[in-house]
């Protein structure tokens, strides 16, 4: 099983790169070019794109199913995806789009869904060993722009912003959960669902850097000091498997992410109320932002998009074949933080 497992997901990774849809744009100039292109968001999924391609994932698996758990301020549907449906099996959640200007990884994690509506053997085996649930764009109104506030002066031209439609950051709406969106994810996912990892995604600078080089993503554990140490290593032990998965594609340098301790952030709130063990992954550059050096053009899209796709299906893989249990831990102690680029 685990041979066949490992198979099917290296072919899925090498059919990503093959054939990706049209809105992921060039490979262009790779994850350390510094961003700063010719922006064009709007070959990125729209809200309606993005559900079309989840409803036809659902329709084509009989391992797949759709759900709506909640409504946006704006009355958006909230989507859940569901692969595998064994309750003794790990689970894992990936969580996309707190932000609504950070989208890629959204691409990505609809390219891994698409994957894995395929009904071939392999992913009915797959489906065997593992759970996996996506949120795939939490800030739906964020993503559309549509919000009650001006963002017009945005790089991007004010087609998407960071916060949800009442001005609020949702990743610092995990304790008091007073928008829609983050009361709904409690309500109806994670006290619905007995996950064992999330994974929250998002994007940060383009300019951060690891010794002097730019990097294509940071990661982190939750560092809260409530946290129970089991949940830590266990987070700290996805992240081994999402960095070594990276790292081996030469998909550019990885980080650690210099992150606060507050429950507000999903990274330590979920991980102390839940036990979930928890990554958070931030990949390179916005789709739309007030400050210029943070937005991502179109050039390196592709390269980071393809570096969600492999780390999903590396942290899947791990967790299917039960390799995440003995990953190594010990790259931490030396893993350094990112900073920023001097020019």
């Amino acid at each position: 099983m685990k041979k066949t497992i490992t198979l099917v997901l290296s072919f899925i990774l090498l059919l990503s790169f093959a054939i990706l849809p049209a809105q992921t744009g060039a490979v262009g100039e790779g994850p350390n070019y510094n961003g700063n292109e010719t922006i064009k968001n709007e070959r990125l999924a729209s809200y309606e794109d993005m559900v079309d391609q989840l409803e036809r994932a659902a329709s084509r698996s009989q391992h797949i199913e759709l759900e709506v758990f909640g409504q946006s301020v704006q009355e958006r549907d909230l989507h859940l995806v569901k692969f595998g449906n064994n309750p003794d099996n790990p689970t894992i959640l990936f969580l996309t789009q707190q932000h609504g200007n950070e989208a890629l990884v959204t691409e990505a994690a609809l390219n891994v869904i698409r994957d894995l509506s395929n009904n071939k053997k392999a992913n009915r085996e797959l489906a065997d060993e593992v759970n996996v649930l996506f949120v795939p764009r939490l800030n739906v109104d964020g993503a559309e722009g549509d919000v009650n506030f001006d963002i017009s002066h945005y790089v991007g031209g004010g087609q998407a912003t960071r916060l949800n439609a009442n001005g609020v950051d949702l990743n610092r709406d995990h304790v008091d959960r007073l928008e829609p969106e983050t009361y709904a994810l409690h309500t109806n996912v994670l006290q619905q669902y007995d996950i064992d990892y999330l994974v929250d995604f998002h994007h940060q600078g383009t300019q951060s850097a690891v010794d002097d080089k730019y990097v294509s993503g940071s990661i982190l554990y939750p560092t809260n000091e409530d946290v129970d140490p089991q949940v830590v290593e266990m987070s700290k032990q996805l992240g081994s498997v999402m960095y070594d998965a990276v790292e081996d594609r030469g998909f550019g340098h990885l980080g650690k992410y210099n992150g606060g301790s507050a429950t507000t952030i999903s990274r330590n709130g979920l991980a102390y109320e839940y036990d979930i063990a928890t990554l958070l992954f931030e990949m390179r550059g916005m789709t739309d932002h007030e400050y210029e050096p943070y937005v991502l053009g179109q050039k390196s899209n592709g390269y980071l998009i393809q570096q969600g796709v492999v780390s999903i299906n590396a942290a899947i893989e791990a967790i299917a074949d039960g390799s995440i249990n003995s990953a190594d831990i010990s790259f931490w102690d030396t893993l350094p933080f990112q900073g920023t680029k001097s020019e």
